[in-house]
């Protein structure tokens, strides 16, 4: 059977893309990373990750099992959640506000199990644009808010907590030639063929680190639909820069993608949540605050 040290590694490196980066953040040696990885390949009798010169990329397996992994730590932290001594019942009403990413691939596992945790706090949820979430937040008909923190632009009126950052990577097709490099830069990058994604301004924080780069990709196609994203990268249409909270190794017509680090500073991509500056949050707001910053 696999121990919980297992899972907290196997996600380290899942997360970091790399055994020495993962060793780093979990400040342990990579010697051990490296053991508990290949002993929880063997009891599980799958291969969790393809090694390439950049590092590891989940497999299909590693990828079905990473879910799984985060539900395990999630349930483990409920658990001890729940024989806190000073434990007291929630219970309560949450308007919850969700941008467009959030909603399609971050909430609904950690909701369901913060409704095993406390099932009296019911929400009622909304999603919106930035914009529209911003005036909901301000005007009061949301009462928190789930979104990117990294595009927030009024802070002079809104509270905001980041509780997670993912790192933004190169997606490439399994048999790109920029795999056979030791360093892929922005002046590589800028001579692919480029898909820009638009979910959440996507497109217009792209535009930012481009700039800062002092290059431009070649964008031959735009689209709001990260299942063409992937479908484009993993057949070999292009090259896209995207968070590791929405890579997926498989596009949904069998196609496998890639992803790599960038030889330069590339920000992350800011998770976090949102209320109105100088209201205080009701303890059902206040409870889901304090269950997403353990959660990280």
């Amino acid at each position: 059977m696999f121990s919980l040290r297992q899972i907290r590694y196997f996600i380290g490196v899942a997360e970091a893309g790399q055994v020495s980066r993962a060793a780093r953040a979990l400040n342990v040696s990579q010697s051990a990373v490296t053991l508990a990885v290949k002993d929880l390949e063997g009891q599980l009798g799958v291969t969790l990750f393809d090694r390439h010169s950049g590092g590891l990329a989940l497999t299909l397996d590693g990828h079905r099992f990473l879910q799984h992994a985060r539900n395990i730590q999630g349930s483990v932290a409920d658990a001890m959640n729940s024989m806190r001594t000073d434990f007291v019942d929630v219970a309560g009403h949450v308007r919850l506000g969700l941008s467009y990413m959030m909603s399609g691939y971050f909430i609904f596992p950690v909701l369901a199990r913060f409704r095993r945790a406390y099932p009296d706090i019911h929400f009622e949820l909304v999603e919106l644009d930035r914009i529209a979430l911003e005036d909901a937040v301000r005007g009061g008909t949301v009462d928190v808010a789930l979104l990117l923190t990294s595009n927030l632009e009024d802070r002079a009126t809104i509270e905001c907590t980041t509780f997670h950052q993912s790192p933004r990577r190169l997606w490439l097709s399994s048999a790109h030639p920029l795999l056979e490099r030791d360093a892929v830069s922005f002046a590589d990058i800028a001579n692919e063929a480029y898909v820009m994604h638009t979910m959440d301004e996507a497109d217009q924080s792209a535009h930012k680190y481009w700039n800062t780069a002092g290059l431009e990709p070649q964008v031959t196609y735009t689209t709001g639909s990260l299942e063409a994203v992937r479908s484009m990268v993993a057949n070999g249409f292009a090259v896209t820069i995207l968070s590791d909270m929405v890579y997926r190794p498989w596009s949904l017509d069998g196609g496998r993608i890639v992803k790599r680090d960038i030889a330069a500073a590339l920000p992350s991509m800011d998770m976090g949540i949102a209320w109105k500056k100088g209201r205080t949050l009701s303890p059902p707001e206040q409870t889901f605050f304090d269950y997403l910053a353990e959660q990280g």
